[in-house]
């Protein structure tokens, strides 16, 4: 098929080098607020596991074609829409633009998290029988988005029409042989269910984070508390773990997207209110630990942090719990020198040169020089058994913050450190 994807999201990455790769002839049209030249040197993409290389390739070979207007354009049979939620109007424009150049049998793939309802106004637009709108809302995983994507555990289409539904499962059919993984429905509840879903598992997240919060009080490890809730077969371990707070340009922007959509229906979300404010709350969870180990004398000290990146596995800092914590520790006069493996660069540019930030690249040991304390805050696989006699030797106050419960209380206060975890805590 002849496939137009448009935007200069991770979505419109992934598409672009994954239906380049089963036989599509795609043409990708990034979003003008983002152009390719300032595309090929983002992080995220050249830290997306082979994101890059597999556009490279496709370019090259002729099935990938970047284009920035319509004139090259003869024929499209799908046009796919992945741009960010604020260039709603933007994109309903761009497809006015192609309906005008383009007359002819059009299925129009609405990849986008706009608000409920935004894909019949897209199908509005569309002035011939035989063109189509359809939802199939972005469930790519950052940090292994082409994965997700060419083996998807479902995709949830929003149809009406049965052309329309065959066009899209013929073109996605290269990732959908093992079993039929589509979930067809109508649009709207394709929308709402995406949103839907983000919303249930912060939910969960925060409401184990609450738990944490009450085990830390009643000096109870909430590791038992998680592996007994977990084992009850209605509640499962999914996004059961307590942390320091999740981030990352989607998820919190697809819980604010929700509590707006019941705004707008007059309902308010008392409970998605406090989802939001539990988690922003949980960003300054290592810092309220830190204070409580020093009895607030602060001033002066030196504070090492790894891991900068909302999750593993990304280079990007969007909402990250660590933006709210350097600004805790920087209101005390605390030093901070932070190791990434990806997301120094993203860092630097969100906080500048800061008197009171190094950026430690390579060795991640480095970031301990002077330190007092270790904040673990994303969980990097690099970072999950460290040297801990290295550690011991290089923390002045022999004090480490796990923020996700990544390490073995009990092991590491066996090598002479301090642990406080969220919810979990030993001593020497």
């Amino acid at each position: 098929m002849q496939v137009l994807v448009h935007g200069s999201e991770l979505a419109a990455a992934t598409a672009s080098a994954a239906l380049a790769s089963v036989g599509h002839r795609v043409w990708w049209w990034p979003h003008e607020d983002m152009d390719w030249a300032a595309l090929e040197r983002v992080d995220w993409l050249n830290s997306e596991p082979g994101l890059r290389e597999r556009l490279d390739r496709h370019r090259e070979r002729g099935d990938l074609t970047l284009i920035e207007d319509l004139a090259s354009l003869r024929r499209i049979d799908i046009h796919w829409i992945a741009v960010s939620p604020d260039q709603r109007e933007s994109a309903l424009s761009r497809v006015e633009q192609l309906v005008a150049t383009l007359d002819e049998p059009l299925v129009l793939v609405n990849n986008s998290t706009f608000p409920v309802g935004t894909t019949e106004r897209f199908e509005a637009l569309l002035p011939r029988d035989d063109q189509y709108a359809v939802a199939l809302p972005d469930m790519l995983e950052e940090g292994r988005s082409l994965a997700t994507f060419e083996r998807p555990a479902r995709w949830l289409l929003g149809s009406e029409a049965e052309p329309a539904t065959l066009r899209v499962q013929e073109l996605l059919r290269a990732f959908n042989r093992r079993e039929d993984v589509f979930q067809i429905m109508p649009r709207r509840a394709a929308e709402l269910t995406k949103l839907a879903i983000n919303g249930m598992l912060a939910t969960r997240i925060s409401y184990m984070n609450e738990v944490a919060g009450l085990s830390d009080s009643l000096g109870v490890d909430v590791e038992y508390v998680r592996q007994g809730m977990g084992a009850d077969p209605r509640i499962g371990f999914g996004y059961l773990y307590p942390g320091c707070g999740f981030g990352g340009p989607n998820f919190s922007r697809d819980l604010m997207r929700l509590a707006d959509v019941q705004h707008q229906t007059g309902r308010e979300s008392m409970l998605l209110e406090h989802v939001l404010d539990i988690n922003e709350a949980k960003k300054e969870t290592l810092f309220r630990k830190l204070w409580q180990h020093f009895d607030g004398e602060l001033r002066g000290r030196t504070v090492a942090i790894w891991g900068a990146a909302f999750k593993p596995g990304t280079a990007r800092i969007d909402h990250a719990p660590v933006l709210t914590l350097l600004e805790a520790l920087w209101a005390q006069g605390v030093r901070v020198r932070v190791h990434d493996p990806a997301a120094l660069s993203a860092l630097g540019e969100a906080c500048g040169a800061h008197p009171l930030l190094e950026l430690v690249d390579g060795n991640m040991y480095d970031a301990l020089e002077g330190a007092d304390a270790l904040m673990l805050v994303t969980e990097w696989k690099c970072y999950w058994n460290p040297d801990w006699q290295r550690l011991k030797r290089e923390l002045g106050a022999g004090l480490v913050l796990d923020g996700r419960n990544i390490f073995d209380p009990r092991y590491v206060a066996s090598q002479g450190l301090v642990y406080r975890g969220i919810g979990r805590r030993a001593s020497p």
